[in-house]
């Protein structure tokens, strides 16, 4: 059984991470979402409320299951037993800071990084961007699945 993790903040999950867990779903058995406690990052969503919408979006999709962690990435697949690290990158500074992670996670963990490409129609839509929309108010539906609208 091949089980990656696909790690994020996730605040708010966007089109774009449902697009790479769908197509990360071709490649892979399983998928654990891995929702990364970050104490550098405020938080706009409670990290349990990021939870559920992400188990909500996913509920009829045995395949996928999610978890809030509070560790190191590698730690996190170790102790899930997955082989891989799934991302995905938008643009060349994404690239960038995934190879270098990438790197290091290999070296600690013997952890294989896969990296899919966001499509290009979702390579516009960030996190950062869907918060800032949504503090002043304005509509996100074209940014965020179903369930987070």
């Amino acid at each position: 059984m091949k089980r990656a993790i696909f790690p994020g903040s996730f605040d708010p999950f966007t089109l774009g991470h449902y697009d790479i867990v769908k197509r990360g779903l071709q490649l892979f058995d399983e998928i654990i979402i891995g929702i990364g406690r970050n104490s550098t990052k405020k938080e706009t969503f409670p990290i349990r409320e990021r939870e559920e919408a992400i188990r909500k979006i996913f509920k009829d999709e045995p395949r996928v299951q999610v978890a809030i962690y509070d560790c190191l990435t590698v730690d996190f697949a170790r102790d899930n037993n997955a082989e891989f690290i799934l991302r995905g990158v938008r643009c060349v500074e994404d690239f960038e800071y995934e190879r270098n992670m990438a790197e290091a996670n290999k070296q600690l963990a013997d952890i294989e990084t896969i990296i899919l490409y966001t499509r290009p129609e979702y390579a516009h839509i960030s996190s950062t961007l869907v918060r800032d929309l949504y503090a002043y108010g304005k509509d996100v539906s074209a940014f965020v699945p179903n369930h987070l609208r």
